[in-house]
């Protein structure tokens, strides 16, 4: 993209009017934030697009909207922009001790097993700093309802928050093993019409269970006794013997490893789905919520070095 030295600073400075348009909605407000001129502004995005080679703004009279490369190109400026303010503040924050309310939002699973471990060790080292966790599996807006990041499960990350992989994970189905031994497994997804499955009740379409088959998804119906909107309720039930039941790998790999569970149909399992860490931009991003991130990424790391999708 960028060829030579004298490109590279003009890009980056483009860069930067591009995002605050997008975040701030027009030229005009941008130009206001940015302490610059409306044509200058305009002028430094239409560069941008010339540079690229593609629209990156639909432009109409009453809004502006991303075209795709526009979404896929704001994204990266977000992270680049952020990595410069890192940079610019990182000697006057040496000093500064983190602290006040941290407010995070996760799956009911992922937050349970993979973020409430790294708590303890989190608020030893950053004494000032208190921690509420809710834990949802519904979306929630970060601004809107005051959190400070979230974990989502996704394979497209919202294009206005700033989103840091974490893993991969796929949906599998399992039961007990006495389970299996006194009902079968089931050799084809369609067979699941003859067990009982456990359902996720908090889970939109939680009767249709989604799968590939032959290069092709297949949804399956499904049906049992027991309905329960958290995923510890919904794995106890299936080690009790109770049925079928369909998590993210994840979410069982201690009872598969434990052989309190077994996995079926993994051919068919669904495609993997990525984990990430999502937040405002980096003008929104408290010391408190950056030291977090930091910590947890490395944190993850060391846990789960290579976490498996079964």
């Amino acid at each position: 993209m960028f060829s030579n030295k004298d490109k590279t600073l003009p890009s980056l400075i483009a860069m930067v009017a591009f995002a605050r348009v997008v975040e701030a909605g027009s030229f005009t407000a941008a130009a206001r934030d940015l302490g610059l001129s409306t044509p200058v502004v305009s002028k430094r995005v239409a560069a941008l697009e010339d540079e690229l080679g593609t629209r990156l703004l639909h432009r109409t009279t009453r809004k502006l909207s991303l075209t795709e490369a526009g979404s896929a190109l704001y994204q990266h400026c977000v992270r680049l922009i952020e990595e410069a303010k890192m940079a610019e503040v990182a000697v006057a924050r040496l000093n500064e001790a983190p602290r006040g309310l941290l407010r995070i939002t996760a799956p009911f699973s992922f937050g349970s097993n993979q973020i409430a471990p790294a708590i303890p060790e989190f608020l030893e080292r950053y004494p000032e700093v208190s921690v509420e966790m809710v834990l949802s599996d519904r979306i929630i807006d970060l601004a809107e309802d005051g959190f400070d990041l979230a974990v989502r499960q996704t394979d497209e990350p919202q294009p206005n928050l700033v989103a840091r992989r974490l893993t991969t994970t796929r949906k599998l189905v399992c039961a007990s093993p006495e389970y299996w031994r006194k009902h079968g497994k089931p050799l084809k997804p369609a067979d699941l019409a003859n067990h009982n499955c456990i359902v996720y009740g908090s889970l939109p379409n939680n009767t249709e269970w989604l799968f590939n088959s032959n290069e092709a998804e297949e949804r399956v119906r499904v049906k049992g006794n027991f309905v329960v909107n958290g995923p510890e309720a919904l794995r106890e039930a299936a080690v009790g013997g109770l049925g079928v039941i369909r998590l993210t790998s994840i979410s069982i790999l201690q009872e598969v490893k434990a052989a309190r569970l077994e996995t079926a149909l993994d051919e068919y399992a669904a495609a993997d789905t990525d984990i990430y860490m999502v937040y405002l931009p980096n003008r929104y991003l408290s010391k408190k919520t950056r030291v977090f991130i930091d910590f947890y990424m490395e944190w993850y790391a060391k846990r789960n070095p290579k976490t498996p999708c079964l």
